[in-house]
């Protein structure tokens, strides 16, 4: 969640969550951690019973990530040294439990850097008996090619930290063609690979909470608009939109027209959707799910989630 989440939204998201991480600590130009104005949120999570974790990114002032940040850190011995102990000094002033690590875009000649700083970090943490995960782009095999992929070593990373987040979501995205934000067979590809190289006890799978509204025809560089999935319903009832369900992706649709005349496609998340994604984790013997974000409602989700768990809380 970030800092400005609505607070009535946070408290009743919370008693579903075993975990919290506040969003983000950044990077500095010359190397050093970005302090965030986390203490509502680490309040509300030690109210809640949920377990705090210190996310960490390549997130700039600007709330841009930049592989340039992380090159810092991953390049630099001696900035790495001073970066660890400033996570270390906020974990221990800030009541942190874990530290979440999530630099993208690493390029592929920081691959191996990026796993000895996440093995570095996790060395600081563990006599503290405190987790260090790692966020992972969904890679589907090895040599994926692209940015976002090729510095992110599933077996390298797996290895170095206690547990790894997959992302696995944003097949539909702002600025791609309509599709399901994550199609269960792309994620099913994605766990089943990481499931190669990483034991399934270590791996917690991301879930989507939230959809997308594009505007119909799909043109190169136009952008989707951000919904919740509550909105989405919203949308579908006051159109009077029959909201389907396209069975390969496990994923709720629907188009409309709106006032000036432009049709519209809209892909979200539902009842339907979450629990197919639950039944692939559990499927799979995976340790857990973890959710981006918690910045928009869902109360179908934990109404779901609260049927089929019984969720502890963090400790």
């Amino acid at each position: 969640a970030y800092p400005y989440i609505d607070r009535r939204l946070l408290d009743a998201s919370l008693p579903y969550m075993s975990c919290l991480t506040p969003f983000t600590y950044g990077i500095t130009a010359s190397g050093g951690l970005l302090p965030l104005e986390d203490g509502v949120l680490l309040s509300a999570a030690g109210a809640l019973g949920a377990l705090p974790l210190m996310h960490l990114s390549s997130m700039t002032e600007e709330g841009q990530f930049d592989n340039q940040r992380s090159s810092l850190v991953l390049t630099d011995a001696q900035v790495q040294r001073a970066f660890i102990a400033s996570v270390m000094e906020a974990v221990r002033q800030k009541g942190y439990r874990g530290v979440d690590v999530d630099f993208e875009f690493v390029p592929v000649q920081e691959r191996q850097a990026y796993v000895d700083f996440v093995a570095a970090l996790r060395r600081e943490l563990a006599p503290m008996g405190y987790p260090v995960l790692v966020a992972l782009a969904p890679k589907t095999y090895a040599a994926q090619p692209g940015l976002l992929y090729e510095g992110h070593d599933y077996k390298g990373l797996g290895a170095a930290a206690d547990f790894v987040l997959l992302m696995t979501y944003e097949w539909g995205y702002t600025y791609g063609p309509p599709m399901a934000v994550a199609p269960l067979r792309n994620v099913e590809l994605v766990v089943d690979y990481a499931l190669s190289e990483i034991p399934a006890e270590k791996i917690w799978m991301g879930i989507p909470n939230y959809g997308y509204d594009w505007t119909l025809p799909f043109r190169q560089g136009s952008r989707a608009r951000s919904i919740s999935n509550q909105e989405a319903v919203t949308l579908a009832v006051q159109n009077r939109a029959a909201i389907r369900f396209d069975q390969a992706a496990q994923s709720p649709w629907f188009r409309y027209v709106d006032g000036q005349g432009r049709e519209h496609e809209v892909w979200f998340e539902d009842a339907r959707s979450i629990r197919a994604k639950l039944e692939l984790a559990r499927s799979r013997g995976l340790y857990g799910v973890g959710y981006w974000n918690l910045m928009r409602p869902f109360p179908q989700n934990w109404a779901l989630l609260n049927s089929l768990y019984e969720i502890p809380p963090g400790d």
